[in-house]
């Protein structure tokens, strides 16, 4: 051993920040990467009542999912690293310009979702690749494994999306976010800094994003709800789901067509992200694999109604439960979410999930069975999270005297706000009762 590396008098000399230099840098890049996850979780989630295609609805759940995941490995080991630091806050520089990609609810949709996914996305992707390249492979192997992956996801992410938008006139709005993020340089400060150019405003300051007022379904068909008591108006009739009589096949339509609806669920959850800005990040995480099972849920409809013989463009879409629940704070519309409309679906599910197992449909029983399961964990996720979300906004009530008061406002709020949207279709052209009957080979 050299007498440099052994005297008492160099070791005490050297500060441990410069001992410890290595780890710094790469726990400060890991804390960035930490923090851009985060923050686009928060608001990615906005586009999903805005945009209309299901198919799109569905991709940014998942990544919203996979961004919580990402989110969380790297919180974990950033953690194992030195200056990592307990917090979980966003800076506000880097919350800025996510904030700025929401847009107003006027925004087009699409030109939002290019903003996310032509700039905001390839900065992060260009961030992890950053990562690989100055971090020291072997001796941060575990950060290494980690940000391959996710360069995997992220590019996976952006040819996912790409068909989307592709065509899509957002030039404009992409050179303002990419100006925003100039000024950062890049997601990490790897890039040269480009100042604001001169007359730069931010959208946000003159225009504070809000929700609208109903969600987006694109070119499908709506109405108010898909459930009722008429089989000449509506395609799922309450008394045949839990009649014995009813031919189990009629069912197995019925709840396809429940599950594919589970799309209403999709568009209200995702507004309370950006609504919880002093959320810790476990109740965002929970919530994003909230919505993704939601969205499981929905896509087990909307992919096995055309293998029974149904057109989709004849099942009009129920917007009735997010034009209630906009008009109530974020902490009343998880509670309705997970303590009145998930743990009060249970008793008919279990019922359904019986009547079809007559149909020996290996299919249909393995996607009620995971529906069932997720719908059980999302109850438990409302008893985790709902009173902390409750805390966010000051309420103080118990938890079942809030959760009774906000069931009898959602009741008072359907009064002024439920059944506004009016059938799309004429009842000879959409899906209804009777014509599920037919598409099942049963007589009426």
């Amino acid at each position: 051993m050299s007498a440099t590396a052994s005297s008492p008098a160099t070791s005490a000399s050297t500060p441990s920040s410069s001992r410890m230099a290595a780890v710094n840098e790469m726990t400060r890049l890991l804390r960035l990467l930490f923090e851009v996850e985060r923050e686009f979780l928060r608001t990615v989630t906005t586009l999903i009542y805005r945009v209309g295609e299901p198919e799109l609805k569905y991709l940014i759940c998942q990544h919203a999912w996979e961004s919580a995941g990402h989110a969380r490995f790297l919180r974990e080991r950033g953690r194992e690293l030195t200056g990592f630091g307990t917090s979980e806050n966003v800076r506000d520089s880097i919350r800025r310009v996510f904030v700025e990609a929401v847009g107003s609810a006027s925004s087009d949709a699409l030109v939002l979702t290019a903003g996310f996914y032509g700039v905001l996305k390839p900065a992060l992707l260009a961030a992890y690749r950053h990562y690989l390249k100055v971090t020291d492979h072997l001796a941060d192997w575990p950060s290494k494994k980690l940000v391959e992956e996710f360069i995997g996801d992220e590019e996976r992410h952006l040819a996912e999306i790409a068909p989307f938008i592709t065509g899509i006139e957002a030039r404009a709005w992409t050179l303002h976010l990419t100006q925003a993020l100039d000024d950062l340089g890049g997601w990490l400060g790897q890039e040269t800094r480009l100042p604001l150019p001169a007359g730069f405003v931010w959208q946000q300051e003159k225009t504070p994003y809000a929700h609208p007022l109903t969600c987006n379904r694109g070119k499908y068909p709506v109405c108010s709800s898909i459930f009722g008591f008429d089989p000449t108006e509506d395609p799922i009739v309450r008394p045949w789901l839990t009649d014995p009589k009813t031919d189990a096949r009629v069912i197995r339509l019925m709840v396809y067509v429940w599950l594919m609806m589970e799309m209403d669920a999709i568009d209200y959850l995702a507004t309370v992200f950006i609504e919880t800005l002093s959320a810790p990040f476990d109740l965002h995480h929970d919530l994003a694999r909230h919505l993704w099972d939601e969205s499981r849920h929905s896509q087990f409809g909307f992919r096995q109604l055309p293998k029974l013989g149904v057109d989709l463009m004849t099942v009009e879409q129920s917007l009735e439960l997010y034009n209630i629940l906009i008009h109530m704070p974020p902490h009343e519309r998880y509670a309705m979410m997970t303590m009145e409309f998930e743990a009060g679906s249970f008793p008919t599910k279990a019922a359904v999930m019986d009547r079809v197992r007559e149909l020996n449909d290996f299919e249909a029983d393995t996607l009620l069975a995971f529906d069932r399961n997720d719908e059980q964990n999302h109850v438990r996720y409302g008893h985790r999270w709902l009173p902390e979300m409750m805390a966010l906004f000051g309420e103080t009530r118990p938890v079942a005297e809030f959760v009774k008061a906000t069931q009898e406002k959602f009741r008072e709020l359907t009064k002024a706000h439920g059944n506004k949207t009016p059938h799309s279709l004429p009842k000879e052209k959409r899906l209804t009762g009777e014509k599920i009957l037919r598409l099942a080979g049963v007589s009426a």
